[in-house]
């Protein structure tokens, strides 16, 4: 009961505030619609067969693709890799067994409760961002990173994407 009453109130508090802050007591500033705190942990991207199963995809959606073992995003309509090759490794048996609930949504920001933008963490806010994960040099730092990992290096200043074998580092 305690944690269905702390699930409704973060939710129905993520609406009325539109920023949430995930890891740390608040967000950096008023730009900001998700932020996470400090520590070895990143955001792990949703995990799809394929980017031909994701429907209703707008760009900047970013999935992580297990047939091809890679993590992408979608601009101009077209879904581009972020990972540096394709030996990633996968263990799907996390989520084998489970049943994809197809109406599963999150909304955050000041339209949280109209946007019908489909996926599962949708950031509704038009002039916010989001402030990934920060992490000192990921690939030492993260004892056991999943596929489809992605955080922000905080000594390489760089982006930085686990594919399941390899990171990936990319630098704006």
């Amino acid at each position: 009961m305690k944690k269905t009453f702390i699930s409704i109130f973060v939710i129905i508090s993520a609406c009325v505030f539109a920023q949430v802050a995930i890891g740390k007591n608040s967000v950096t500033n008023s730009s900001v619609s998700l932020e996470f705190g400090m520590g070895n942990r990143g955001l792990l991207l949703p995990w799809v067969t394929s980017t031909g199963s994701v429907t209703g995809a707008v760009d900047g959606t970013m999935i992580y693709d297990i047939t091809d073992k890679k993590v992408k995003y979608r601009k101009n309509g077209s879904w581009f890799d972020l990972s540096v090759d394709n030996t990633g490794i996968v263990d799907t048996t996390l989520q084998d067994a489970l049943v994809e609930q197809t109406s599963a949504k999150t909304a955050v920001g000041v339209n949280a409760a109209t946007d019908g933008t489909s996926g599962i963490l949708v950031l509704t806010d038009t002039n916010k961002a989001m402030i990934l994960p920060k992490v000192d040099s990921p690939h030492l730092n993260i004892i056991n990173p999943a596929a489809g990992m992605i955080v922000y290096d905080t000594v390489k200043h760089q982006l930085a994407i686990f594919n399941g074998t390899v990171w990936s580092f990319w630098k704006p």
